[in-house]
């Protein structure tokens, strides 16, 4: 499968494009790889198709923030198990799809051979989508997980099958479309003659009418229920990122598609680890002695401990690195890093031992050193800090 090109890149702006700029480019290149314009060009109609999906990303400011910091993994979702769809056009985004985005922008809902209707030239109704939040820790989502949720949401009616009717014999075939599902008109645009289309205002779209409806659902198709759906959610998701379960959504009306399983991210606060992109921050505290003599500790890691040797005379604001010890990427490139950052805890209280021990190696001369280097160094960054 060909890697997939930058949605910006698609669209031709920069990005930082604001709102309109990138209404703008979309309009663009929607006129000119449009199939009407195009007729026969599996080429054009690809980049129609690519150009919308960067517009349905870039277009949606919350899937524009997830894009920009994960890619297209931020918006694609992950195949496996779980069923997971991606954004645009793998998780369902259709030729129909596109073309109700592209009236929305230019005003009605444009043919072309690209109805978008189900075999029989009836419209198909959708469910409508389902939004979970899911909390992970850190270990869950350095090692990627499976969780089992219980979704309380719209389900097929058990005793007619979603259809609504009492039986097969329970429709008539609808007045108003004559059983199209849709009605059309035909206008001016700088296309030329353009067939617009519209769902029937009497059928809903499916091209019948209910003659004699379930008792049970009341002629919907639909009752309320609950669903066990297992979700395979892959290593390294992020805070906000949201994953696309496909069907599991609510279900449609008169036996159509399911909507969709919106499953958004948080992840769990970890008291010693703090995340930062792919990358782990640990704050360190150790002595006054250890910083001067060094030694060895331990810190911790993603489900566990390991060791480092703290060199003599480390100073506060040090940072030491473990690599490959953080999250791996969502996109699978490689892993992060811990990063150590070192402070020194100075005793708030001395006894009067203490105090005279102090103060003798104070009175040494590698600490007067010391504290010359120390001086100059601060007198240093004051100056640059001034410049």
């Amino acid at each position: 499968m060909a890697e997939k090109r930058d949605y910006y890149e698609v669209l031709g702006v920069e990005k930082n494009a604001n709102a309109d700029e990138i209404k703008k480019a979309y309009r663009k290149a929607a006129i000119k790889y449009h199939p009407d314009k195009n007729p026969g060009d599996k080429e054009a109609e690809e980049k129609f198709k690519e150009a919308a999906e960067a517009y349905d990303v870039l277009s949606n400011p919350d899937k524009r923030a997830r894009y920009d910091r994960y890619g297209h993994a931020g918006v694609g979702g992950a195949a496996g198990a779980g069923g997971f769809g991606g954004g645009g056009f793998a998780g369902g985004f259709t030729m129909e799809d596109i073309f109700s985005q592209f009236g929305d922008i230019f005003g009605g809902h444009f043919g072309g051979g690209f109805s978008g209707f189900s075999g029989g030239g009836q419209r198909v109704s959708r469910g409508g989508d389902i939004r979970v939040k899911v909390k992970l820790t850190l270990q869950e989502i350095a090692e990627g997980t499976t969780k089992k949720l219980k979704i309380n949401k719209e389900i097929a009616c058990d005793k007619c099958g979603g259809t609504g009717a009492d039986g097969s014999n329970a429709y008539a075939t609808c007045s108003t479309c004559n059983g199209s599902g849709y009605v059309t008109r035909v206008e001016n645009s700088f296309f030329g003659r353009v067939q617009t289309q519209g769902l029937c205002p009497t059928c809903g779209g499916t091209g019948k009418v209910i003659t004699s409806p379930c008792n049970k659902c009341n002629g919907q198709g639909t009752v309320r229920g609950s669903e066990i759906v297992e979700i395979k959610i892959p290593a390294g998701v992020g805070e906000g990122m949201a994953l696309t379960v496909s069907g599991k959504g609510n279900a449609a009306r008169h036996g159509g598609i399911n909507g969709d399983l919106l499953v958004v991210i948080e992840e769990e606060h970890d008291p010693q680890l703090v995340r930062d992109g792919d990358d782990l921050i640990h704050n360190l505290n150790i002595t006054v002695t250890t910083a001067l003599l060094g030694g060895e500790v331990e810190v911790p890691t993603i489900g566990g401990k390991a060791k480092i040797k703290i060199a003599p005379g480390t100073h506060a604001g040090k940072v030491l690195r473990l690599r490959g010890k953080g999250l791996p990427s969502v996109n699978g490139y490689g892993k992060g890093d811990i990063l150590v950052v070192v402070d020194i805890t100075i005793p708030s209280k001395l006894s009067s031992e203490e105090r005279r021990l102090v103060e003798q190696l104070a009175a040494q001369p590698s600490f007067k050193a010391a504290e010359k280097v120390e001086n100059q160094n601060i007198f240093e960054r004051m100056k640059n800090f001034f410049r």
